[in-house]
């Protein structure tokens, strides 16, 4: 008698009629065997599987290859029990923990006993990858019970998978086994180890396990891998460019800002340089919310323990906050979201339909304890600024507030040139992970999907990755050597307002909800500024740039016409300097160059006397000489236009 039947959607929308039970890589096979050879995994009904799990129901698929984020996430992900197979071979006695794939790669966290392991023996574990990854052995899931894993581990005398079984459900549980190694893991993986044809293991640190400072401390070993040679070479390319970009030595050799340990660790204190940058692109924002009619509000740094315990943040996010502080009989706590702050300003005064929706807007400085081990330069702080603003609409009003929290957002990383890629960000079936009605949610998820199909998003959806209170669109930045970072959000709460019992007066006379959308376009203008020096690997664009002119004296003789143009050029709101210095002309330059500095303009007895300007371009070197009226009118046209630069960064 024949199989049941079961219709597989895929991405086209288009749909096919299979057995059941039949495999992803059956699927791949029926639409041609070059699809199947280069497929890593499947993704079903929104879960990465393995190729040869059967099908048992209806479903969308996606066939996973490499090119893929979900086929990448397979391949990385096998390719860390291939590293652990390696180390169990090299050093029998070592216990593992876990072994993720990440953004880039994937790690493992290692017990290695009385062993010592540095960063010398990375190479000969490598070596040891690559001799397991040739024996193409298959990666083979078994289901076992709770009693069974627990054994098997005991056996080994690994406390960290039993304490991992401990929380698992009887049933739930998986082994995946390759060659002689056996590790407990959900999957999925590729089909054999032999597509792994590259491995580079890229560092190596200490990591507590669980994230617990009073647990043991284990060996983290990160690494990547690539089904073809040539990609490993050109990631190393990547790396070495990102080296030259590194946000952390561009800000210490432009002078952005700096960390002292006095201050304290994570608390970032911008330079002069680094201020004008900041305040530039606050600037920047201030005036197009302006124009979008925000209302800017001030909130404090510090707040009461019950307006956080009121909104949320604290129980959800009691781990990343520091500890309250005890103050006549009441608990403070630093701030760790600007949002409550706003809803108490909006209810601080009775709002009619007529008066929404109402914009407030902060540039709000926030505080989150990040453990030291997390800390990164500018990019992972304890000390933050937020560009913050909250809007309070009517339903009527939601789609077309969502729709110009996107245009705003797109407008400024489209001002800097950044790819963007959108995530629509929604709950997934962990209720402990959210507030709220579960209807307001599937309301509020309904809006933005209508909204981001109107104006022509192209976006994934990521189940899971939502905010506590509501679901949100998340932009995604590509920086200039591919690294993806999430900045600017717009998310949509229906939970805040029954929290804060936040009302308007309808037009019926009676009071309603509104609807209020959280928009940070830059996200953290510590990040943000952090992704935009390694963007432009600090050769800003001239109106964000600390010092836009710097005037070259040929000689002493020079100085005072050096100086009667800079006093020009600062009437004319131009950032200038003037290089007085008794060096030769051509260390003069190089200075300049070295301090990325956009002009120079070079003057001797000519200019002085034709009262022009030599004027030379980093990068560019001599564009030629200038009336300096027309210098000056050149430049401002460039400030004003917001121009990127266009010559090679790197």
């Amino acid at each position: 008698m024949a199989k049941d039947k079961i219709t597989i959607t895929f991405p086209d929308g288009s749909t096919k009629d299979f057995d059941k039970e039949v495999t992803g890589y059956e699927v791949a096979e029926s639409i041609s065997k070059g699809l199947a050879r280069q497929a890593l995994s499947i993704t079903f009904n929104g879960e990465i599987i393995d190729l040869d799990r059967p099908l048992e129901e209806d479903g969308t698929i996606t066939i996973n290859t490499w090119d893929s984020e979900d086929g990448k996430y397979t391949f990385w992900h096998s390719s860390a029990h291939l590293l652990a197979e390696a180390v169990q071979e090299l050093y029998p006695e070592a216990k593992f923990g876990i072994g993720p794939p990440i953004e880039e790669g994937f790690y493992y966290d290692i017990d290695f006993g009385d062993q010592s392991v540095g960063h010398g023996d990375l190479e000969k574990i490598e070596k040891k990858m690559i001799e397991m990854a040739r024996k193409k052995s298959e990666f083979r899931r078994r289901e076992v019970s709770k009693k069974e894993a627990l054994s098997f581990y005991k056996d080994r005398n690994n406390k960290y998978k039993v304490d991992l079984i401990e929380d698992l459900e009887d049933g739930t549980i998986t082994f995946y086994e390759q060659g002689e190694f056996t590790d407990l893991c959900r999957g999925p993986h590729i089909p054999n180890s032999g597509d792994v044809k590259a491995v580079k293991l890229t560092n190596l640190a200490g990591a507590y396990w669980r994230g617990d400072v009073d647990s043991e401390q284990l060996t983290r070993i990160y690494g990547i891998s690539f089904p073809k040679q040539k990609l490993l070479e050109e990631y190393l390319e990547r790396v070495e460019e990102a080296k030259k970009r590194d946000h952390k030595k561009l800000g210490k050799e432009l002078d952005i800002y700096m960390m002292d340990q006095m201050v304290g660790q994570g608390l970032p204190v911008w330079l002069p340089n680094g201020t004008v940058i900041r305040r530039k692109l606050e600037e920047f924002l201030r005036e197009e919310q302006k124009k979008r009619g925000y209302q800017e509000v001030i909130t404090p740094h510090i707040g009461n323990l019950e307006l956080y315990k009121t909104s949320g943040h604290y129980p959800y996010y009691q781990d990343s906050q520091y500890n309250p502080i005890e103050v006549d009989d009441e608990e403070y706590l630093l701030k760790p979201m600007n949002c409550p702050h706003h809803h108490r300003i909006y209810d601080n005064e009775l709002h009619s339909y007529r008066d929404l929706p109402v914009r407030l807007a902060e540039f709000g400085s926030v505080y989150r304890y990040e453990q030291s081990g997390e800390l990164n330069g500018l990019s992972r702080v304890r000390g933050f600024t937020q560009d913050d603003a909250h809007i309070y609409c009517t339903h009527e009003q939601l789609k077309d507030e969502i729709k110009n929290c996107i245009d705003l957002t797109e407008l400024v990383f489209g001002t800097f040139d950044m790819p963007v890629d959108i995530r629509l960000s929604f709950r997934d079936d962990n209720d402990e992970k959210y507030g709220g009605k579960t209807e307001y949610w599937d309301r509020a998820e309904k809006e933005i999907k209508e909204v981001a199909d109107k104006v022509g998003l192209d976006y994934t959806v990521a189940r899971g990755e939502a905010s506590f209170y509501g679901p949100k669109i998340d932009f995604i930045i590509r920086d200039a050597i591919g690294r993806k970072w999430q900045l600017g959000t717009v998310q949509v709460d229906y939970v805040m307002p029954e929290r804060f019992d936040l009302t308007y007066i309808g037009s019926d006379n009676n009071k309603h909800r509104p609807v209020i959308i959280h928009r940070a376009p830059f996200g953290s203008m510590e990040r943000f500024v952090s992704i935009l020096i390694e963007h432009f690997a600090g050769d800003f664009p001239v109106w964000l740039a600390p010092t836009q002119v710097k005037i070259i004296a040929i000689s002493d003789d020079h100085n005072e016409y050096a100086y009667k143009c800079a006093a020009e050029l600062k009437e004319n709101d131009i950032r200038v300097q003037v290089d007085d210095r008794s060096e030769q002309i051509g260390a003069k330059i190089r200075d300049a160059e070295t301090s990325k500095i956009p002009y120079m303009l070079i003057v001797g007895d000519k200019e002085e006397s034709d009262g022009t300007v030599s004027v030379r371009r980093h990068k560019e070197g001599d564009i030629g000489t200038f009336d300096f009226s027309e210098f000056i009118s050149n430049l401002t046209e460039e400030i004003d236009s917001k121009k990127n630069p266009t010559h090679d960064n790197t």
